[in-house]
């Protein structure tokens, strides 16, 4: 564990088609890398797929995108049943966990069954960043806007709170987050809310934001906050990060 703080990189991105892999870790994933501060050795990542009820054949696609990034990749299944015998020790051997997107609401409801919920609270306070896109970047907040429950959005509001904001995910892509996560602010289900556009990321030193980047340029972040009754958004321009040989 090489993070000098607690550290989450929440995002809206990291992957893409390869050029000899179906699945490339992009600039946000390895930013990840970088928040650890590892150095000297082959970067530790652990891939997380709960939210896709550990897809076999999405674990082969990231264990490939590992290889070629030159990263120790260990995928952590609950599905039937943990893959490791030691949990916490396996999560507390990262530098990097990296949690895919799918159902955050199904995600949530597994990592409690199983405790990960606090293994995962006593890795981020122990120097190993948490980061993930979608449902993996919802995870971390309060709650945000999720299609878990069908194809309309609907609210989840009791996410992990490791960080005491909102989240809003896929901002520019999925044209009902922004008036959902509006409303959500606005009527005080949630608090002020940090969003990302596909492609950016929010990092986070303890519970502060830090910084916003992007491997796409153009794209935006956004703070919503409540302002009386109704809500208003800031935009925030992230830094480019360096762009990944294909």
């Amino acid at each position: 564990m090489t993070a000098s703080e607690p550290t989450i990189l929440a995002t809206s991105g990291g992957h893409r088609v390869g050029g000899r892999t179906r699945v490339t870790f992009d600039s946000l994933v390895h930013h990840a890398v970088d928040l650890s501060g590892v150095h000297g050795r082959r970067p530790r990542v652990m891939y997380v797929g709960t939210a896709i009820g550990d897809a076999e054949h999405f674990t082969s696609r990231m264990s490939e995108a590992a290889r070629v990034a030159g990263f120790d990749l260990t995928p952590l299944h609950l599905f039937p049943m943990p893959n490791v015998e030691d949990v916490e020790g396996a999560v507390l051997d990262q530098d990097v966990i990296w949690v895919m997107g799918g159902s955050v609401a199904n995600l949530l409801a597994v990592w409690r069954v199983h405790g990960l919920d606090r293994i995962m609270r006593r890795a981020w306070q122990a120097g190993v960043v948490l980061s993930g896109v979608s449902a993996g970047s919802i995870c971390w907040f309060e709650g945000g806007a999720t299609d878990s429950f069908g194809p309309e959005l609907r609210p989840i509001t009791n996410a992990l709170a490791f960080l005491p904001y909102g989240n809003g995910v896929h901002y520019d892509s999925d044209e009902g987050r922004r008036p959902l996560m509006h409303q959500l602010v606005a009527d005080g289900t949630l608090p002020t809310a940090h969003c990302t556009d596909d492609g950016v990321g929010l990092v986070y030193r303890g519970t502060e934001l830090v910084e916003t980047v992007t491997e796409i340029p153009g794209k935006g972040a956004y703070v919503v906050m409540r302002e009386g009754d109704s809500a208003v958004e800031e935009r925030i321009e992230p830094r480019t990060l360096p762009a990944v040989r294909r």
